[in-house]
């Protein structure tokens, strides 16, 4: 066997998860596919530079008759077919897995990837987790004596598994001597303990995929699974994958991608703040009409953001696909109840506009906002389990709507950099401790808010841009005070001395380099430097 691992984690039934049996399935995988992988991310950084240097993206001409063909996606699976309320969250640590379990939602979106740090411990507990849960085993007791375990008196969620993004590696696993491809340990893992259980239930497998770019991406994805399928004799078909609408380039080709992946696809989801990211990183250099104002002022509502969604939703019901709305991140806070009853009025109204705009559900990071989700999907669903009926022919959207971000309304601030830059940093430092689900300020954040806030800065470093409350212009010396400001700011919120230089100025120096301007500080991905420092000595294992 040429795939090696690092060390066997202190979680756990580790031992059951990384057994030579999984091993070889997942070098399987590897040999056959991960050739693959490399050859379509470098395929990637061609096409964002030709996407920056025309200002612009449109529909691919060469793939005209699949966006005018006459074809449907494969039905769904009668776990799926009800989707209305989708709670999100890590499978690591249990208690995490057990409370969304036991939300009361509909799907649980199980996630190995923004809300989870991706540690060797993380990646493999999740598993464990997932595979406990499977056969209805999951269970926790704290250090308290609070025993956790899943309820006998409602439905569980339904489990759908978010693999990381084809631009992670894996460290802990070398196959070759190479860092093996993240996502296919994470599916790897997963399908290979569970498939077979999940199918016998009609539970699954079942999964979401981020990150893609293009409809080759897919194409992979689908030819893994049917791969997979074989080797456990799993009937063709049997999974199913929604796909994360979450670049720019992606928006373009909905229809391509639900093509792709037609036999084991179950829809597609609108993921709000890693496609404001993606703009701002396909189009950095490309100038003004790129510009973004702060994060906080871009709402679904913005032009741009309304045509992204009608399309997604009438190229969905078009194709007999499910189209999931976006993410209602807010944690409630007791000591706060003014605050928390704006919030849910907020929450209410959005999930409101997805539910009438067709949406078939919608995700919650909390489980207090379940409630409030189902009950505006119920108002418009009634006793119908989804609204594939509403097909939205009166949709029509061009490539200049998509990109229409001068319309947007908001401006950038001073007071913008600021928040971004303490959010960046604080999110980081919380991602490096091995927590990747962050409350910050009522809000759970994850490594898409902390990608577009410390993208942001970069890009109005570089186009000079000017601070509407201020007047100044931000430059790197300006940003490189204001951010050594809210790194004092955190010190003291922090107190703990050790924690700080253990997580927080690591975090910060990195977030600094990210946010230089310059072209070479630039990372595709945040996340990327972020897990090489997670093999630092000052990382908790």
């Amino acid at each position: 066997m040429t795939i090696s691992i690092s060390r066997i984690p202190n979680v756990p039934n580790a031992e059951n998860i990384l057994t030579d049996e999984a091993l070889a399935f997942i070098e399987q995988l590897h040999v056959r596919f991960a050739g693959t992988r490399d050859d379509l991310l470098a395929a990637r950084a061609e096409r964002r530079t030709g996407y920056s240097a025309a200002k612009r993206i449109d529909f691919d001409p060469e793939t005209e008759q699949v966006r005018n063909g006459d074809w449907k996606v494969a039905e769904a699976p009668a776990a799926l077919r009800d989707r209305r309320v989708e709670i999100t969250g890590p499978a690591s640590p249990a208690k995490m897995a057990i409370n969304a379990l036991n939300s009361g939602a509909k799907v649980w979106l199980a996630d190995l990837e923004d809300a989870s740090t991706p540690s060797w411990d993380n990646v493999i507990d999740a598993v464990a987790n997932l595979t406990a849960a499977a056969r209805g085993e999951l269970s926790f007791t704290s250090e308290d004596g609070k025993t956790y375990q899943l309820r006998d008196d409602a439905p569980l969620a339904v489990v759908v598994v978010r693999p990381r993004g084809w631009h992670l590696n894996e460290n802990n696993v070398l196959i070759n001597g190479k860092p093996a491809v993240g996502a296919l340990v994470d599916f790897g893992l997963h399908f290979f303990h569970n498939a077979k259980v999940l199918a016998a239930s009609g539970q699954g497998p079942f999964y979401y995929l981020p990150k893609m770019e293009h409809y080759l991406e897919v194409r992979l994805w689908n030819e893994i699974f049917t791969f997979a399928q074989e080797q456990l004799g799993i009937d063709y078909g049997t999974v199913r994958a929604t796909m994360l609408i979450e670049t720019i380039p992606a928006a373009f080709q909905m229809d391509e991608f639900l093509y792709e992946l037609r036999d084991h696809v179950s829809g597609l989801n609108a993921g709000r703040w890693d496609y404001l990211f993606s703009i701002i990183k396909t189009f950095r250099e490309a100038g003004d009409d790129f510009i973004m104002p702060d994060r906080a002022d871009v709402a679904m509502t913005a032009p741009m953001m309304r045509a992204y969604t009608e399309l997604l939703v009438k190229t969905c019901h078009k194709r007999g696909a499910f189209a999931m709305g976006g993410m209602a991140a807010f944690i409630p806070n007791r000591r706060e109840p003014e605050v928390t009853a704006a919030a849910f009025a907020k929450v209410r109204d959005d999930k409101t506009r997805e539910a009438n705009d067709g949406f078939d559900g919608s995700w919650v990071a909390h489980p207090d906002l379940v409630g409030i989700c189902q009950e505006v999907f119920d108002s418009v669903l009634g006793d119908k389990p989804n609204q594939l009926h509403k097909q939205r022919p009166e949709v029509e959207v061009t490539a200049e709507q998509l990109l229409d971000v001068p319309s947007a309304p908001g401006q950038v601030t001073e007071a913008g950099v600021r928040a971004n830059l303490y959010v960046a940093v604080a999110y980081t430092a919380v991602w490096l401790s091995g927590n990747g689900a962050v409350a910050i300020h009522n809000l759970m954040e994850d490594a898409a808010t902390a990608e577009i806030s410390r993208s942001q800065i970069w890009q109005q470093i570089r186009n000079e841009v000017v601070a509407a409350d201020t007047g100044n212009t931000i430059t790197a010396d300006l940003v490189k005070g204001i951010l050594a400001e809210e790194v004092e700011r955190l010190r003291g919120e922090v107190k703990d001395e050790a924690r700080f230089a253990a997580y927080y100025q690591p975090a910060a120096d990195l977030i600094g380099k990210l946010t230089s301007g310059k072209e070479e500080d630039f990372e595709d991905f945040l996340t990327l430097p972020a897990y090489e420092l997670l093999d630092k000595e000052y990382v908790s294992k």
